[in-house]
Parts: C-alpha cells; structure tokens; sequence
C-alpha cells in the first residue's frame, strides 16, 4: 500500500464521528477511502448525516504528523509490525462477520502467527482485573490445557484473568500462535505499564491487536468497544470470574449477539466476583469446571490435538491433604472453599489470634491459602485434576 492510500485509510480514521460503522457505509457506497474524499457534499449526505458529510470533507489537523508516525512504526518494526485495513484480503474473516468491523488494524507479531490466524481455532477467556487467588489459577490452568489441545487463546491483557489467561497459554512452546490480546490503546504503548514483559512475550509468541491509532492512550470508553473483537476472534468466550457489573458480561453479550457459545466457571455462592459467572449460567452459559468440557462441547471436538497437561510442579506437590499437617489441614477445613475472615476462622477453630496467624501464613507460603481485599482468605486447590 503507497503512501497516499494509506493516508486515506487514516484519514478515514481520524475524522471525527465517523468510527467504523459509517466508515463502513461509506466504503460500500463509494468503494476506497480515496474515492470516498472525491465525493461532493450531496453525494455524502446520501449516506451520513450533514454534520458528518461536513467533516469528511475537512482534512483532520493531525493527519501528516499521524501518517508520519505510522511509516515509522511500520518501518521499524522488522517485519513484526503491519497494518491491515479492511479492504485487505488479509483482514480476519472472524471480524468481517460481527457488525462493525474496524477500518484498519493494527498488529504486531511475527509472520508465522499472523498467517496462522487465518486458521486457528480461538478461545476468549476474560474475567475480574480484582480475582481471587483461585481464579487466577483457574484462567492460567484452563489456558494452558486449552492452548495444549491446539486453541489460541485470546484476552485483552488487563491485569488479573485477562494476564493470567495469556501466561497459561504462554507456557504451551510448540504453538505458532499461543495467544492474542486485544488492546484499548495504540500499540506504541503498554497499558498496564506492569504488562511491558507480558506484551513483549506475546509479540513474540503471538499477536498484539489493535484498531486504535498509534499513540490512543487508554481511555475509558476503549475498553468495553474492543470487548466485540476479544469475541469476534474467538469461537467461544469463557468467563472465569466476574461481578455483575464488569466488561467480562459485556464481551459475554457481543459473543451472544455474534452467535458465539459462552462459558462459565462457577464460584462461591459468597463470592462477588462469582455472581457475575453464575448470572450468565442463568441465562443459558454452558456451565464448566474443566478444560475438557469445553474441548468436549460442539465445534470443539475435532480441534483437540493432545490431552491436557498437568500442572507443572506435579499434582502430588499440590495436594494440600498429601502435604498439610494435622493443623494445616484443620485450618483448611475450617476455611472450606469460601472466603472467610480472621474472626470467622476464629470462630470455627477456636484457636488465638497469634497461632491462627501463624498458621495462615505458613499456608500462604505454601500457596494453599491466599489473601483476598478486606481481610478474607481463600483456599487455593492445588488439586489441578479439577481443572483438566
């Protein structure tokens, strides 16, 4: 693609109020972006509204500095950096059928994972940025095993699920195209800031997305819009964790409203992070508590390529029962699976304040036990066999 069309594709982009929906009406009626800018007034109003006829024709003040950007990035990228517009016979095919594909992506990448998602079957996993220690190892436990069956898993790479779900995937090494995550800002930039490490192991090993122009900082309102294309690529979502209110339901609905199947993990009936899982069940989410379910749901079952791998350090050396003495495993009885407070394990134990510290956190050591917001604990099964 030359620079002037390029230019017009951004130019697209950039002008005020036009985003992909009228962008795309105006792609159907008048062909590429640069027949789109030879259009008179009238000829415009004919599909967009006055108001928006009028910026089409006005040049968008940060247009030359914004396309200068672009080579840049795109020259210095090696190879691992492109953009696709949606006039591209590269452009995902999973993305043409949701209803407002972006104009232009944005991607970074090697060669090999971009031409491997053309045909590879993916997986959504999304959940709470706040999880509790279960619920991470469960996006982490569920993405691997997934990932080991031959599914990409995508995400959006904000902190909790989202992180934990790429890092599982992360550790399957044999896969061209391990992960995905879709982001709410330009790819010039790393948001979470903490994510930098992450974003580069994923660009390495997967792809890095975007339909925001290069230097978008990460505002509010791109969040729950990228949420469509975490659905859009993907065959299904899975919910891990999620309250009632969150961007997880929102990509659940866009999987819905494309057509897509969701899953979900149950919780505690305690738990708020849970509620928003158990909703969706509700409503008809295909309630799962291992990988296999979901390897075992239509559309899935002619994907799995191997069976899914146990956790890393072994089942044996999770075991709490294997490993716990007898006052370990006392305490662990009294937290049950449900967050409970200092008082209540109190409460159940009859144990002083110090011993019962004392013996949480040589469980939290042993990472069988973990520390929640507003002085909760939590178990953490380490028997992965739940998960596989």
């Amino acid at each position: 693609m030359d620079a002037t069309e390029l230019g017009a594709w951004l130019r697209l982009q950039l002008t005020p109020g036009i985003g992909s929906v009228h962008g795309c009406r105006l792609l159907k009626a008048f062909g590429l972006p640069t027949a789109v800018f030879r259009q008179n007034l009238s000829a415009l109003r004919s599909v967009v509204s006055e108001r928006l006829a009028q910026a089409v024709l006005e040049v968008p003040p940060d247009l030359e500095p914004s396309l200068r950007t672009l080579m840049q990035w795109l020259d210095a990228g090696d190879g691992q950096h492109r953009l696709v517009t949606l006039g591209d016979p590269a452009y995902p095919a999973s993305l043409l059928n949701i209803d407002d594909p972006p104009l232009m992506l944005y991607v970074q990448g090697s060669d090999a994972a971009w031409q491997a998602l053309e045909q590879a079957p993916c997986m959504a996993i999304v959940g709470s940025r706040n999880p509790t220690p279960q619920g991470t190892d469960n996006a982490r436990a569920f993405a691997r095993n997934l990932a080991q069956a031959g599914l990409s898993i995508v995400s959006g790479m904000a902190l909790g699920v989202d992180a934990a779900a790429h890092r599982g995937a992360l550790e399957i090494q044999e896969s061209a195209l391990a992960t995905i995550a879709v982001v709410g800002t330009g790819l010039d930039r790393v948001y979470p800031a903490q994510h930098s490490k992450l974003a580069h192991a994923i660009a390495a090993r997967g792809l890095l997305i975007s339909e925001y122009p290069l230097g978008s900082a990460p505002l509010a309102a791109h969040f729950p819009r990228r949420n469509r294309l975490i659905s859009g690529l993907a065959r299904a979502t899975l919910v891990v964790e999620a309250a009632l209110q969150s961007g997880s339901l929102i990509t659940a609905q866009q999987a819905l409203e494309q057509g897509k199947d969701v899953f979900a993990i149950p919780g505690s009936i305690h738990s708020t992070q849970a509620r928003g899982c158990h909703a969706l069940i509700k409503q008809g989410a295909q309630l799962v508590d291992c990988a296999q379910d979901i390897l075992d749901a239509p559309g899935f079952q002619t994907i799995q390529k191997s069976p899914p791998i146990p956790a890393s350090s072994g089942e044996a050396a999770l075991d709490t029962d294997a490993n716990a003495t007898d006052a370990d495993a006392a305490l662990l009885d009294a937290l049950g699976f449900d967050p409970g407070s200092l008082e209540v394990l109190q409460s159940r134990t009859g144990w002083d304040t110090a011993r019962l510290q004392a013996q949480l956190m040589a469980l939290e050591l042993r990472g069988q036990v973990g520390r929640l917001p507003g002085g909760l604990f939590q178990r953490k099964d380490g028997n992965q066999s739940l998960l596989i």
